[in-house]
């Protein structure tokens, strides 16, 4: 069985169903449906058109679900009768549900979820277990959300910054359970792309290839972080670098410049770098300067601080870490790095610790506690 190839069918089908006259909520039940019962029959029994069977099975699963809730039975009226099987017609309706799941009414973890669900094909099971909470936790989230944007017409363009921000943050769930969540996001900002001629879609595009590109030196075997720095390059994919690069010099010859444009030209100059010794921090500096430009991030301040320390010394990058509200996570990890190569040592130790305390997940604290516990050991840590 090809799930692959489910996946790839799931938007399509679905926007068969609303373009019928199903609602966003029934029509999407109707097709995961559709898609257990593929997964049943498909094996011994594989259509000629599995596109067409889809709908066709998904088609009669509605009119059933309609037929059998006797409160839906207004809607029942106004929906066509089943159409005759045969070939359906070739209609793009996935740009139309990127849009739906990333209505401004949903929450972040909402829209990411809908959009894993009703455009990625995955089921609430690999959800559930890509987001570590129970099925039934994950099942309530979704029925939520089908519920908030069932109805919604979608009879203006949609907000393509958006969508890119749902995008972003799924892939920036990265690994966990049985669904790689950040090969998913390309997957889909992939897909965007070849609909959508934005420069910003390919500047994430290309932001997601270049870092899925150092995955492999990010951490040990043993799962404890590698930073950039000290990661071997030789287990960087080139072929994906390469990839990420040409995506990326597409989009800025358009002038018109964008954050996720912006913060994948900073990671092409991590990637362009032999060594770490090598990278052009003076560039990327710059690069961080044109980011708060367009953002005024507080995040992006604290990045730049530490590319201000590369570039220009650790004190440098101290003060203008100054600027950076001590709320920003990671600042006092940042703080402790930029004092660390002042020679402050004993600070640095006292602010790993710190920053290991305050860590939201366990691979980041037990490299920050490890950092600190390496200069409470070497002699003299407390000068």
């Amino acid at each position: 069985m090809d799930e692959a190839l489910l996946r790839g069918l799931t938007p399509g089908v679905l926007g068969v169903l609303v373009r019928r006259g199903a609602d966003f909520a029934a029509a999407e039940d109707a097709v995961q449906d559709a898609l257990v019962e593929a997964l049943r029959v498909w094996p011994d029994d594989p259509p000629r058109d599995p596109r067409g069977w889809l709908v066709t099975v998904a088609w009669r699963k509605f009119l059933d679900a309609s037929r059998a809730d006797t409160a839906r039975r207004r809607r029942e009226d106004r929906v066509e009768e089943e159409p005759a099987p045969g070939p359906v017609a070739e209609v793009d309706d996935t740009l139309r549900l990127y849009f739906l799941c990333a209505h401004p009414a949903l929450s972040p973890a909402a829209a990411v979820a809908l959009t894993l669900r009703a455009v990625g094909g995955l089921t609430t099971r690999q959800i559930a277990g890509a987001y570590l909470v129970p099925e039934a936790t994950m099942a309530q989230r979704i029925s939520r959300a089908k519920r908030t944007v069932s109805g919604v017409r979608l009879d203006r363009p949609g907000d393509v910054a958006t969508v890119l921000r749902v995008l972003y943050l799924v892939f920036n769930e990265g690994y966990s359970g049985d669904v790689d969540l950040a090969a998913e996001a390309i997957r889909l900002t992939r897909q965007l792309a070849a609909r959508v001629d934005h420069p910003e879609v390919a500047g994430l595009l290309a932001l997601m290839l270049l870092h899925h590109a150092r995955r492999a030196a990010r951490t040990t075997p043993d799962g404890a972080l590698v930073p950039l720095a000290e990661q071997d390059r030789s287990r960087w994919d080139t072929a994906v670098i390469a990839e990420g690069v040409a995506v990326l010099q597409a989009a800025l010859v358009r002038d018109r410049l964008g954050e996720f444009q912006a913060q994948a030209a900073v990671a092409a100059l991590h990637a362009d770098a032999p060594t770490a010794g090598e990278t052009d921090w003076v560039q990327i500096v710059e690069w961080y300067d044109e980011l708060l430009r367009l953002t005024d991030s507080p995040v992006v301040g604290l990045n730049r601080a530490v590319a201000v320390g590369e570039a220009d010394g650790p004190r440098a990058g101290l003060a203008a870490l100054a600027d950076v509200d001590p709320a920003v996570p990671r600042r006092t990890a940042a703080a402790a790095y930029l004092h660390e190569r002042a020679g402050d040592r004993a600070t640095a130790a006292r602010l790993y610790a710190e920053a290991a305390r305050a860590a939201s997940n366990l691979a980041e604290r037990d490299h920050l506690t490890r950092q600190a516990a390496r200069l409470n050991t070497v002699p003299g840590g407390d000068g």
